[in-house]
């Protein structure tokens, strides 16, 4: 219905939730976006344009210092005064839904029981299920402790999911644990992340942006978002140190946070010229970022397949550039990559396989080419 009063929440800041409010605005909405500017990520375009409707605001919340999701007493502490802005925030703004994305656990807990005793629809467009990554991590760390602790967050993403008013899934690979928290099939849908065709276009590997970092005359190997604990950085590592007998082959990872920090650390002890490590590039270059490269590369563990549908792929699609995935044949991501034939998917773990895939791509030209063009055809044919 035109003209209600619309929250599109994106803890993250990512280009997705950011696209929806401008989209809905347009459609006379009144759009109120906010993401959390203390979380280092890669961001959409969220700074109003001078085309943007009259009914779209953007607003950051601030946990006041940086967030810190891997020290786990401190990020309760932020999550919760994080939702206490927020409330204080959409309370003034006073809207007939809220819709609700990336949002880390304990805050989108405290955020749908506000919701529901407010009265406000809260739909929850998930993104990937936080229990089941953070239910790993303790796991793996505190043993049959950390298997209790697993269950209590499992426990706390299956009440927020139920509070919701609706829940969108990015993929059906969602909808057992959806289902089992015990939500209506009929207020659960399945809308895959759409790509940026318009964000993100082909473009020539020379370009004001390669040039600026010394790469328009390199073979370029890209990594570009987050490297956590759902990822394994020495991949990379192990790429840049077999890339180093090729000259003008670099490996460009483009991150911040712990995956980074180890890829630099490693580099301290050992070094490796071919390796070039940069912090998050700003949304505005993210073509010609992404055009620098000949062939992009993601990762993803085994245990994350079930949980998290890597975005960066639909950016990498849309530049036009095959793909290298180290990451479960099951996953979302992986199964495109296959059967658009636009990159080559190897097992999580298979660190040669990965290595030799990458190089085998950069030596193949005519491989290259034609997959970066069913890449773009791909995404087109799913706008």
């Amino acid at each position: 219905m035109a003209g209600s009063r619309v929250v599109v929440h994106d803890h993250s800041g990512h280009p997705f939730q950011v696209q929806l409010a401008r989209a809905l605005a347009g459609q006379g909405h009144e759009v109120l976006h906010l993401y959390c500017s203390s979380f280092a990520t890669a961001h959409g375009a969220l700074e109003l344009r001078p085309d943007d409707p009259p009914t779209l605001t953007i607003d950051a919340i601030d946990h006041g210092e940086p967030f810190d999701k891997y020290h786990l007493t401190k990020r309760v502490r932020q999550e919760l005064r994080y939702a206490r802005r927020f409330e204080a925030r959409v309370e003034a703004f006073r809207p007939d839904v809220v819709l609700s994305a990336n949002t880390p656990l304990f805050a989108q807990h405290r955020l749908s029981s506000w919701a529901r005793r407010a009265g406000i629809p809260m739909v929850l467009w998930l993104q990937d299920i936080y229990s089941a990554a953070m239910g790993t991590a303790v796991r793996a760390r505190l043993g049959p402790l950390g298997r209790l602790a697993a269950k209590g967050f499992e426990a706390i993403e299956r009440s927020s999911i139920h509070r919701s008013a609706a829940v969108v899934a990015i993929s059906e690979d969602f909808l057992p644990f959806v289902t089992s928290a015990g939500v209506a099939p009929e207020d659960v849908h399945v809308i895959e992340n759409w790509a940026p065709l318009d964000e993100v276009t082909p473009g020539p590997r020379a370009n004001p942006w390669s040039e600026a970092h010394g790469l328009a005359d390199q073979h370029v190997l890209l990594y570009s978002g987050t490297l956590g604990l759902k990822h394994d950085p020495s991949l990379l590592a192990a790429l840049a140190r077999a890339a180093e007998p090729r000259p003008g082959t670099r490996v460009v990872v483009i991150s911040e946070g712990p995956g980074a920090d180890w890829l630099r650390n490693d580099d301290a002890k050992d070094p490796m010229p071919t390796l070039t490590l940069l912090p998050y590039q700003d949304h505005g270059a993210l073509s010609d970022v992404l055009a620098s490269a000949d062939v992009f590369l993601t990762l993803l563990e085994p245990d994350a397949g079930a949980y998290s549908v890597p975005s960066k792929v639909l950016n990498y699609h849309c530049a036009g550039r095959p793909i290298v995935a180290s990451m479960p044949a099951e996953n979302l991501a992986a199964r495109t990559i296959v059967e658009a034939d636009t990159g080559v998917v190897v097992a999580p773990g298979d660190r040669q396989g990965f290595v030799d895939a990458a190089l085998g791509l950069l030596d193949d030209e005519p491989r290259r080419q034609a997959m970066g063009e069913r890449a773009r055809a791909r995404i087109g044919s799913m706008a």
